[in-house]
């Protein structure tokens, strides 16, 4: 276990930080989940800026790899004309 003190303030920092990435990519991937299950083309539309940025924040902040990232804004937007 850590002995120093900047080593225990270092392991409570990770602790917020990994928690909040988390909230961050599940809120995301639940945004992902309910666009791809819209099949209104309208309402697609209005979701995919929404979502696109929310990718976009995950690939800022290195939760996601930025070509992760692209990949999943490239196929949402496939599926939003395809609708």
């Amino acid at each position: 276990m850590a002995t120093h003190q900047s080593a225990k303030k270092r392991i409570r920092q990770n602790e917020k930080r990994r928690l909040r990435n988390r909230y961050y990519a599940v809120s995301t991937r639940n945004a992902i989940r309910k666009l791809r299950a819209t099949t209104d083309k309208k309402e697609a539309e209005e979701m995919l800026p929404k979502v696109s940025s929310l990718i976009d924040k995950l690939a800022k902040r290195n939760i996601i790899h930025k070509n992760k990232a692209a990949n999943l804004k490239s196929k949402l937007t496939n599926f939003a004309a395809s609708l």
